[in-house]
């Protein structure tokens, strides 16, 4: 029944923890920052009391304290938290003022022993040989965080190319892989310091693997429903410290793909496409793979802007751009070329797939509806494939642009691509695209 009535209130903790600061942290851009901080930094001298003096006993020999599983985990979490809303120059903050904070308790605990100290009551004398030491375990424990910090921002932005978007997967990976680090590294303090025996390394380190579970779940839910869905700003900031030197890298590759897109659409402009494009000709050509290009031309558009306006036919544009980004593959480049004209690449993509990833194309443009026109809007495709059209991304632009137009004097809404051979299966090939 003890072992119940611990957990559930280990989890009442948790709870509240979580559930106060996220709330503070909610109200940053009301009242500002600071109240989270001070939050944050109220709970160290707890949490470290807590892992020094205070643990529960579990089955099977698991010994755990509320301060290292509840406060400790509850805080690095929202370290992450405050690093994936905001950016590593903001995550510091909090990190060092505990830092500097703890090396200054330390040096005053150093100078008030030398006092000549009169007792305003009985028996009650102040413990320095308690504050020294707890002035050293604060001390080392923000160190731990300081490298705590690092190592979770460092594994949160890798973990990107695993999980993609998925954010509860990548806090859980690496805010696991921060508090296996730091338990080890906080019990040998505390073996030094307290004598705690070997239970509390293992007995910790799985009550902080739930921890993990439990406040990464929350973590996830509060980023979904809480906060707003837009990735904080990409910036360029000068590299004042480790933070800083290395989430750079990440920040730069994304400032990359913010740039080069085209203002209107929101697909690659014209300069990306010359530069990625020859590129990665250069390379299929090398290692003679396949590489298709697709070269689109919104039908009759001049009489769309014509007939409604410049702004609608904007709109027609933003649109048209949207559903190639949804009908390509995940590996395609699309851009806009100029205009009407548009381009995706297809690395890998041979003759005959690429005409049916140009049909595809072709119908999911046919079948967008556009509010204030009536008229259904169509486009024309011209398909070109290495090395047979081309070896060089001159050549296979020429051929593909040559049989947009060939498309276009054939009636429009349709694809030309080069006649297929035997082998490619002619038979998926819709009607439009048989005019090939």
């Amino acid at each position: 029944m003890t072992y119940l009535v611990n957990s559930i209130l280990l989890f009442a903790e948790a709870t509240v923890y979580f559930t106060v600061m996220a709330a503070l942290f909610r109200m940053r851009r009301r009242f500002g920052i600071g109240m989270f901080f001070c939050a944050l930094g109220t709970m160290h001298f707890l949490e470290t009391y807590l892992a020094s003096i205070l643990y529960l006993q579990f089955p099977l020999g698991i010994v755990i304290s509320p301060g290292s599983v509840v406060l400790f985990s509850g805080k690095l979490v929202m370290l992450l938290l405050l690093y994936i809303r905001e950016d590593a120059a903001v995550v510091r903050q909090p990190i060092y003022g505990l830092l500097f904070g703890n090396v200054l308790l330390v040096g005053l605990v150093v100078l008030l022993r030398n006092h000549d100290v009169t007792p305003a009551v009985t028996d009650k004398l102040p413990d320095f040989a308690f504050m020294g030491e707890m002035g050293w375990l604060m001390l080392w424990g923000t160190f731990l965080l300081f490298l705590d910090s690092i190592l979770i921002v460092l594994l949160y932005e890798r973990s990107e190319a695993w999980f993609g978007d998925h954010l509860i997967p990548r806090i859980l990976l690496s805010a696991a892989a921060a508090l296996t680090f730091d338990q080890i590294g906080f019990f040998a303090a505390l073996r030094v310091f307290v004598g705690v025996p070997e239970s509390v390394l293992y007995g910790g380190w799985i009550a902080k693997m739930v921890a993990v579970l439990f406040y990464g779940g929350l973590a996830g839910v509060y980023l979904r429903y809480f906060e707003a869905k837009t990735e904080r700003p990409v910036e360029r900031r000068k590299l004042s410290d480790i933070l800083d030197m290395l989430t750079y890298r990440q920040r730069y590759e994304a400032l990359l793909e913010q740039s080069g897109r085209d203002s209107l659409t929101g697909v690659f402009d014209r300069g990306r496409f010359d530069h990625e494009g020859s590129e990665a000709v250069e390379r299929a050509v090398a290692s003679r793979r396949a590489l298709s290009l697709l070269v689109i031309d919104v039908d009759h558009f001049k009489a769309i802007n014509d007939n409604h306006g410049h702004a609608l036919g904007d709109e027609v544009l933003r649109q048209i751009a949207g559903e190639m980004t949804h009908a390509t593959r995940g590996s395609d480049r699309v851009y806009r070329y100029g205009g009407e004209e548009f381009i995706v690449v297809c690395q890998g993509l041979a003759h005959g797939p690429a005409l049916l990833a140009a049909e595809r194309l072709r119908r999911h443009i046919a079948a967008t509806e556009i509010r204030g026109i009536a008229e259904r809007v169509t486009a024309s495709i011209g398909v070109a494939t290495t090395p047979d059209d081309g070896h060089n991304l001159t050549e296979l632009f020429a051929t593909a642009d040559g049989r947009l137009y060939g498309a276009k004097e054939a009636g429009r809404n349709r694809i030309l691509g080069r006649p297929p051979e035997r082998s490619e299966p002619l038979e998926e090939l819709t009607p439009a695209a048989k005019t090939a």
